[in-house]
């Protein structure tokens, strides 16, 4: 079987398939990413046996991975992959599997995959936000992944969207923006019936639960307030939003029309126009696969 191998590299789990040069999934698998250093090498370097014993050839190995990723493969971060901070996983992977390897950051993996098989394929400057346990971000300019002068661009869950005076980070659009460090975060804090996932407040706050429906709302203007800013710096064809949160149709309205009410109670921006807010097609775990498999055929083709 000719393809690539596409891996989703996790705090918790390795995800690993088969991918096709039209983006089709195979042999799907996954193992533990807990451990140490040598402990998620190992696992990481036995699912590529795996699939090799399975599939046959490939043409290549292509991992997502949360974090800052240098172009050289080197992890300065690797989000909550703690283990494999300033690890130069591009040659750890090029010396085992004797195969090209591409290294991308998983915000900007989901992003581009929408590009490619998603929403986003008519769009050629757009803003990605994924929204998971942080919130992820990634910049697509003339079709291609924008990642700055230090590989940093489009991390958007450290930008600060609201004060506070005693933790910083308590600001940042992770914890005011993210499903889980944000919405469930704050709705939990203040309730002895716990939820146990951010949709699980959504359908509290649907329902009519005073609480959840407080937390929801400002869980939405910290978000809308983003997507704004965004819109201001970039000028974006589109937001594309990725995340289970996304799947939530009652969500998506509600953050589009938080959005449209600040927009509009500010004079100096009530008349611009605002970004198509879109919610991604694909699911996001495969997407993280599906998208560095694009950068690495990309790579090859170049």
């Amino acid at each position: 079987m000719s393809g690539y191998i596409g891996v989703d590299l996790g705090g918790k789990s390795i995800k690993y398939a088969v991918i096709d040069e039209h983006g089709n999934l195979s042999n799907r698998n996954e193992l533990s990413a807990t451990g140490d250093k040598e402990e998620v090498l190992v696992n990481l370097q036995n699912a590529l046996f795996d699939l090799d014993q399975e599939a046959g050839e490939f043409e290549g190995v292509a991992v997502s991975v949360s974090g800052i990723v240098q172009d050289n493969g080197l992890l300065t971060t690797a989000g909550i992959v703690k283990p494999l901070y300033d690890v130069n996983l591009k040659d750890i992977l090029e010396e085992k599997t004797e195969l090209p390897v591409y290294i991308e950051n998983n915000a900007n993996a989901v992003a581009i995959a929408e590009k490619w098989l998603g929403v986003a394929r008519d769009y050629h400057d757009y803003v990605g936000l994924l929204l998971d346990v942080g919130a992820g971000g990634a910049i697509i300019i003339n079709d291609k992944i924008y990642h700055g002068a230090h590989s940093r661009a489009g991390e958007f869950g450290w930008m600060l969207t609201d004060e506070d005076d005693i933790d910083t980070e308590m600001g940042s659009l992770n914890y005011r923006g993210a499903p889980v460090l944000g919405l469930l975060r704050r709705y939990n804090q203040y309730t002895d019936y716990g939820a146990t996932s951010p949709e699980m407040v959504i359908n509290r706050a649907n329902g009519g639960e005073p609480l959840a429906s407080a937390v929801l709302k400002s869980y939405c203007h910290s978000l809308a307030k983003e997507i704004i800013n965004l819109n201001m710096a970039f000028d974006p064809e589109a937001v594309v939003l990725s995340g289970n949160i996304v799947k939530n149709e009652k969500f998506m309205e509600k953050l589009e029309q938080e959005v449209t009410r600040i927009q509009k109670s500010r004079n100096s921006i009530a008349s611009m126009s605002v970004p198509n807010i879109v919610a991604a097609k694909l699911d996001s775990g495969d997407a993280k696969m599906i998208g560095a498999v694009y950068q690495l055929i990309q790579e090859i083709k170049s």
